[in-house]
């Protein structure tokens, strides 16, 4: 085989591939259409309808022009009124189709980005890391109303745009069969030139999504660490990066504007010599006596037209494109593996079971290693039963937090088990279990609104009561209660508003009102005080509720308080004894 026809090979190899592609993103993008088929043909029924209405003006003016030429006096007012009939009729029906297309694609674009919403959120966690916050913004939110936009018009367009082409086409072949010739003229022009526009479209769309995705990302990191870009004096860097982004992204859309400008003209010109040409042959025809002025008006009227309608239908190709291109960026997203939930119901059964004495967690022989790096943990074991609380301690990043992501199913270990229990009555650990559990992260998780909605929002029915109860087990109490607002005082972005140590006892206040059978404490405690962290894990131990409590802390100073203490340190988790414990403390 010859380079050529090895490159011939390989390239409808590559051309088969991407129409495989874009044939399994429009079956993707068919789940969603099926759902609206009502509003679809309901919006295909008033573009229909406009059509009918506009043809049948075009009747109307041949007969207005002939009645004109005629002198025919006595028709004049009767077809000058229907004229203006069908006018305002046209403009309702163009007015009433805008306000129904707007409704129904507000609830469309509401309703599928509703879905991807919560498909994201099922999403494996390990998996979801890999794409920045910013992509999954631009992905739900850019890409999602560009489907939600192609399902409510692509279809509907298409069957509006070739009834008016094949309608305004028999008109003009039944009464003149040679002005459809210059309705084709331009057409193959058309053709050649929209096959070029696609093939640039699809690499367009793409680097223009990716772009819009850098773009939306550098922002959100830098509204949501503007305190650190004042604090490092970062200010020139990041406007001077904001805008090499915006460079970037305006020549890459002007490189695309430009041949799109080109395209464009050359397709207006086409059009124009088509125009120009049907005007010829019109004037032709009437001077020879073959038709009327009233129909060579409607023929040059339809002859617009169905030049008009082939661009339409041609333009309808990089929609496609576009649309196809949005559905592969969110299928990346949606296509990932997901959570099981299936054992939702199951989950809420055992914690009812054993509210009363509480619920205990082992992990046993437990190995796990992040995608594509070295091992974290190797032969892993630790239990924690009710009324008890389990230290995690060690160096940084010796698997501390990953050890509170493995109980959380946020992740699921290699080998081993990770079970909750209460006497013989076993339950595997599953995104499911996460209902027996509470949590409190690390740094400032606060949300924006009240603290009351902050604690509603893990316990909706929770009574005024109830939450100051949990504020002042958290120790937060005493500088709620001096707010003029109390419990509705306002929380800003990230706990805007309060201090690092009153936003932590907030989120263990937020923690302990769920009260949830297991708690855990990623450093929880690391902006308070010793005295005031003592007394925090005192309110807990002291709590009657059975609950069993995991922290890990670098602070050894609460770790007297502590049922175990087990020490995460290359890839192990000991036990530690009292005498080591001990020493931690005192060396601290």
């Amino acid at each position: 085989m010859g380079v050529k026809e090895r490159a011939k090979f390989y390239m409808g190899r590559i051309r088969a591939g991407r129409l495989q592609e874009m044939l399994r993103q429009v079956k993707w993008i068919y789940e969603y259409a099926r759902h609206y088929w009502l509003a679809m043909i309901f919006y295909t029924l008033l573009g229909l309808t406009g059509t009918v209405v506009s043809l049948l003006s075009s009747f109307v003016s041949r007969d207005l022009v002939n009645i004109i030429t005629g002198y025919q006096a006595g028709e004049l007012v009767k077809t000058f009124a229907a004229m203006i009939g069908l006018g305002i009729g046209s403009t309702l029906m163009n007015q009433i189709s805008n306000y129904a297309s707007s409704w129904i694609g507000m609830r469309v674009d509401s309703e599928i980005k509703s879905d991807i919403f919560s498909k994201i959120l099922v999403t494996d966690w390990e998996s979801l890391t890999q794409y920045h916050t910013g992509d999954l913004l631009t992905r739900w939110g850019s890409d999602s109303s560009n489907i939600s936009n192609g399902v409510l018009n692509f279809i509907p367009n298409l069957i509006i745009y070739l009834f008016r082409f094949i309608s305004a086409l028999v008109v003009v072949v039944v009464n003149d069969i040679s002005f459809a010739i210059f309705a084709f003229l331009g057409m193959p022009v058309s053709l050649l030139l929209s096959k070029t526009l696609m093939r640039r479209m699809v690499n367009n769309n793409k680097r223009s999504a990716a772009m819009g995705a850098e773009m939306s990302g550098f922002n959100q990191e830098t509204f949501s660490n503007i305190q650190t870009i004042k604090a490092f004096d970062l200010l020139p860097f990041y406007t001077s990066k904001l805008k090499r982004l915006q460079a970037d992204y305006i020549s890459m859309r002007l490189e695309f504007q430009r041949m799109s400008i080109g395209t464009s003209l050359l397709l207006s010109l086409v059009s124009m010599l088509v125009s120009y040409a049907a005007y010829g042959w019109g004037i032709y025809r009437v001077w020879s006596g073959a038709i009327d002025y009233g129909t060579m008006t409607l023929f040059l009227s339809l002859s617009g037209t169905l030049t008009g309608t082939l661009h339409n239908l041609t333009s309808l190709v990089p929609s496609v494109i576009s649309l196809t291109t949005s559905a592969g960026r969110l299928m990346d997203i949606v296509e990932m593996p997901q959570e099981d939930h299936s054992q939702d119901e199951a989950a809420e059964a055992f914690e009812r079971r054993h509210r009363e004495e509480g619920v205990s967690l082992r992990l046993t022989d437990v190995n796990y290693a992040y995608r594509g790096g070295e091992a974290v943990f190797a032969g892993v074991s630790i239990e924690a039963r009710p009324h008890e609380i389990i230290a995690l301690v060690g160096p940084s990043g010796e698997g501390k937090t990953t050890m509170l992501r493995l109980l959380l199913s946020l992740i699921s270990p290699k080998e081993g088990s990770i079970c909750v229990f209460s006497g013989a009555d076993e339950m595997a650990m599953s995104p499911s279990t996460r209902k027996l559990f509470s949590y409190v992260p690390q740094g400032n998780t606060m949300f924006s609104g009240t603290i009351a909605e902050n604690m509603r929002n893990v316990k909706p029915d929770a009574s005024d009561d109830e939450i100051v109860e949990a504020l002042k087990m958290a120790c937060a109490w005493e500088f709620v209660s001096r707010l003029s607002d109390g419990i509705n005082a306002k929380v800003g972005e990230r706990g805007g508003g309060f201090s690092e140590g009153q936003a932590q006892r907030l989120s263990i206040a937020r923690s302990l009102i769920r009260r949830s059978p297991i708690l855990l404490m990623d450093e929880a405690t690391s902006a308070l005080d010793v005295a005031t962290e003592r007394k925090v894990l005192q309110n807990i131990l002291k709590d009657s509720y059975p609950r069993t409590c995991i922290l890990t802390t670098h602070r050894p100073t609460v770790l007297s308080m502590c049922s175990r203490v087990y020490a995460i340190k290359d890839k192990q988790c000991t036990c530690l004894e009292q005498e080591k414990i001990d020493e931690m403390v005192q060396n601290f």
